[in-house]
């Protein structure tokens, strides 16, 4: 077995090594693509599309008891672990200013971008009791997520869905003039183009094999809207501040994933353009992978505690 996943977030459930034997009683296609690597590691093929898809599955059920949970083949596979640390990390935000955790369906949470997987909304909802409202351009990825709800009766009160007629918005059409929010989170799109997607898929997929495969599977496959936009991850999030001013009364902490970190000083300095009060930059690890949350708020220090009122 592997030593605890240290990376992770402290509150992170998936910190331990997977216990495949308690996965696979949960979902019992898992045990077909369950092996014992090199290091003599009980693991899976993480470049297989489905083998990622039926963990996540059995995590999600496991864990967070969301039955039924189901993608199609086409939309992006999220990593439950690194979905987790998101929400635990906007936890510890929100808890500055108080002595807690905030937890319970007062606190309001807009996801943009929850795609077919919702796992940001289930995942919140399940660790902390928050009421999460998920966006999304796509209607065949909100259909998949009503799904979802679907299954799980106790959620469709707490969990609502909304579709973005305008893909050239973010928060516009989302936030109603009575809407008041936490926060906001956002796994935005990275590349800037499919060929630029595709080139990162090949990359990803041959660090995870090890191997030169000349045409390897799309690994977490993933529609357009997840995968790329013009001018890639800086357009969105300079798009989404530049937004955010139109509704800086309406939410206490705007948050968004930032993965390339060149990105950061572009964007830090446009908030202190916006005029927003504070800005933070959370450093989130997951394995090779590091990562890091903008967050950002308009509401100055002394209104804060307000909003938990």
């Amino acid at each position: 077995m592997s030593a605890e996943k240290s990376s992770l977030h402290t509150r992170n459930l998936h910190r331990n090594p997977y216990d495949f034997d308690q996965l696979i009683s949960c979902v019992p296609e898992l045990k077909h693509y369950v092996f014992v690597n090199a290091y003599h590691t009980v693991t899976i093929n993480f470049s297989i599309p489905k083998a990622v898809k039926l963990l996540n599955k059995a995590l999600l059920l496991h864990f967070y008891d969301i039955k039924g949970w189901d993608i199609p083949d086409t939309n992006l596979c999220p990593p439950i672990p690194g979905r987790a640390d998101y929400v635990h990390y906007i936890a510890d935000l929100l808890a500055e200013q108080l002595s807690a955790i905030p937890t319970g369906n007062s606190v309001k949470g807009l996801d943009i971008g929850t795609g077919a997987n919702l796992a940001y909304p289930l995942i919140s909802h399940r660790s902390y009791g928050w009421t999460m409202l998920g966006t999304d351009i796509n209607q065949d990825s909100l259909k998949n997520a009503q799904n979802i709800l679907d299954q799980n009766k106790d959620l469709i009160s707490v969990i609502q869905l909304k579709s973005q007629p305008d893909p050239d918005h973010i928060f516009t059409n989302i936030i109603n003039p009575e809407d008041r929010f936490t926060f906001t989170m956002c796994n935005p799109p990275f590349h800037d183009s499919e060929e630029s997607a595709v080139k990162g898929n090949i990359r990803k997929t041959k660090n995870l094999n090890k191997s030169k495969k000349a045409k390897p599977v799309l690994n977490f496959s993933g529609q357009q809207s997840e995968l790329w936009c013009e001018g890639g991850e800086l357009a969105f999030i300079t798009k989404m501040i530049n937004e955010s001013v139109l509704f800086s009364s309406q939410v206490l902490w705007f948050t968004c994933l930032v993965s390339k970190k060149d990105n950061l000083n572009k964007l830090t300095t446009l908030l202190k353009i916006v005029k927003a009060v504070e800005v933070k930059t959370i450093d989130m690890a997951q394995g090779q992978k590091v990562s890091r949350i903008l967050a950002w708020t308009f509401i100055p220090q002394k209104d804060r505690k307000t909003w938990f009122i």
